[in-house]
């Protein structure tokens, strides 16, 4: 099985606003950047997509080890999604979880493949999450 590195990203200019997400995909000496954005969306939408995004580019099973500066991506998909899906897609409040359809593709996603999930300090000492958030700001650019 391939063992891949992935680090995502995501950008908002305005909350809700243009957004961008970006991902590095790395798989021995090869890197393979993925970027793209929405006119219309939130930065937790877009720390989703850079995640989703990736896992999509994939033909086969791979070990990954995927790397977000986002709290919400991967506190969500490995410790709060188990009780969302308990609860019917609703979140500690009762309230309906906020983007579950992103949530559900990438659940879908994820049993695809056997993948660890890290958070990284963002805008930090990180070239490849660095490389991330540059590829969802340009990204954003290309949706104004």
């Amino acid at each position: 099985m391939k063992k891949i590195k992935i680090y995502t990203d995501g950008a908002c200019s305005g909350n809700p606003g243009p957004g961008g997400w970006g991902a590095l995909l790395i798989y021995n000496d090869t890197t393979k950047e993925l970027s793209g954005g929405l006119a219309d969306t939130t930065n937790n939408q877009m720390e989703l997509m850079g995640v989703i995004k990736a896992l999509a580019s994939l033909t086969e099973k791979c070990d990954i080890k995927l790397y977000s500066d986002s709290k919400y991506v991967v506190q969500g998909i490995t410790e709060w999604i188990i009780k969302w899906e308990k609860n019917n897609w609703r979140g500690s409040t009762k309230k309906p979880v906020k983007n579950k359809e992103l949530w559900q593709e990438l659940l879908a996603l994820t049993k695809k493949h056997t993948i660890s999930f890290n958070w990284v300090k963002g805008h930090a000492d990180n070239p490849y999450n660095n490389r991330c958030d540059e590829l969802a700001v340009d990204a954003i650019e290309t949706v104004r």
